[in-house]
């Protein structure tokens, strides 16, 4: 069967991008109404046509949007195409599979993080062709390695190489991070490709679409029409990024009474980070990438040592095996779901001093001395996600849960964690004084 098929100028930068040896991920994003979904149900169906008896996955977060939205651009490609079910192809809603005639098939499939499956193991035994992600924003980074590892199927029979095209709206997390950025600065790497995708490049769209879109706020405007990636979303951020950027190049202020804060990997999973404080200048960051109790205890001693630190004026996280450092150290237990102080209005002890870690980034209040770029660019990160959360709702003061942080960076944010556990001692600025070694 011969269809013909006809690309804006986006697209066909697109099509060249998949057709590129060297690529394996192509990111088509930007604003809305840019015809991605419509490209990306054509770039699959146009390879189950092409390659007999192909395995292609179409997925997005949830199955049942994925469903009501992108499986409807789906058979809207085959009807423009000229396509009938029945004749042409067969869709079985119990299995989520779409069947051509010549054999080949396309799975939905649902790729939304649930916490009883944190290791994909759903998607451990496919062995797919191909794959379109739409809207891979809404997913985790993880996911969408996991599912570049299943592609793998019948490549060697029709000379194919792994190919994973994602579409999206602008979102900063680990698309910005991995395409939209490195492109951006021209040091994408080789076997990425982005694209940058608005509704002006769509001629079918409606002429109505972007009077829609210029009704909207500022920030879904700049997103949804201008294709910004670059848009301030600061509405439920805590930290000004250029705050942020200032604590790097705080020098000037005065030292003061000395102090170690220590977020403790958790069962070897995330990093070990040990922040140095004079005063509220962070001058030492060791970072331990993986390391037993004793080392991350004998670490701390071994800094506290040389910098002459009351041992009440070390905080450690008193959650998971940190509270094995504690037991050593003999030194104050930071337990992040714990009572606030003073009784105010925060969800926990941990919600709390990340509100005065903003308050304090903000103002100018605290410098973090590091030449290690990788160190600043993790920690910029972490910062920029420390968001008001539950914003809509008259209960306690809330921050993003660290699962949902964890999905955005696609790590956990222990760098910030530990600079955080330092406010304690802001909010209880006596609690070290008296304490009895």
């Amino acid at each position: 069967m011969k269809i013909n098929l006809e690309f804006t100028k986006k697209q066909s930068t697109a099509v060249r991008h998949l057709f590129d040896t060297e690529t394996t991920e192509v990111l088509f994003g930007g604003g809305a109404g840019g015809g991605k979904s419509y490209f990306g149900c054509s770039w699959i169906i146009d390879a189950c046509l092409k390659y007999k008896g192909i395995r292609c996955l179409i997925g997005r977060s949830k199955l049942d949007n994925l469903k009501k939205t992108t499986l409807n651009t789906f058979f809207e490609v085959c009807a423009d195409w000229g396509m009938k079910a029945g004749k042409h192809y067969e869709f079985n809603a119990g299995s989520n599979i779409i069947t051509f005639f010549n054999g080949s098939q396309v799975m939905l499939k649902d790729l939304f993080h649930y916490p009883s499956d944190p290791n994909y193991d759903s998607l451990g035994s496919l062995e797919l062709t191909m794959a379109f992600i739409d809207e891979c924003n809404q997913i985790t980074h993880k996911a969408k390695a996991i599912l570049s590892s299943r592609i793998r199927y019948k490549l060697d029979e029709y000379g194919l190489i792994p190919k994973m095209l994602m579409t999206c709206n602008p979102a900063k997390n680990w698309v910005y991070d991995e395409f939209y950025m490195p492109n951006k600065l021209g040091v994408i790497p080789k076997h990425r490709k982005f694209v940058q995708a608005l509704a002006s490049d769509n001629v079918h769209i409606s002429k109505h679409y972007e009077e829609q879109l210029l009704k909207l706020d500022e920030i879904s405007k700049q997103r949804l029409l201008y294709g910004n990636w670059e848009y301030d979303d600061s509405e439920d951020k805590l930290i000004n990024y250029n705050a942020i950027l200032n604590m790097f190049e705080n020098t000037t202020l005065e030292q003061g009474q000395k102090y170690i804060s220590a977020d403790i990997a958790r069962f070897g999973k995330d990093k070990t980070v040990i922040i140095y404080w004079n005063g509220f200048r962070a001058e030492k960051i060791k970072v331990l990438d993986t390391n037993t109790i004793t080392e991350a205890a004998n670490e701390i001693r071994e800094i506290q040592r040389a910098e002459g630190v009351s041992l009440g004026n070390i905080i450690v996280d008193d959650d998971g095996i940190g509270g094995g450092v504690r037991d050593i150290l003999r030194c104050k237990g930071f337990v992040n779901n714990g009572k606030v102080i003073n009784k105010e209005n925060y969800q926990n002890l941990k919600t709390q001093c990340y509100y005065k870690l903003a308050e304090y980034i903000n103002a100018g209040k605290l410098y973090l001395q590091t030449n290690n770029t990788q160190i600043k660019d993790y920690l910029t990160k972490e910062l920029e996600q420390v968001r008001r959360d539950k914003i809509d709702k008259d209960t306690k003061l809330a921050i993003l849960p660290k699962e949902k942080v964890k999905q955005i960076i696609g790590r956990s944010p222990d760098y910030s964690d530990a600079l955080m556990m330092r406010m304690y001692y802001a909010l209880k600025p006596n609690q070290g004084k008296y304490y009895i070694q």
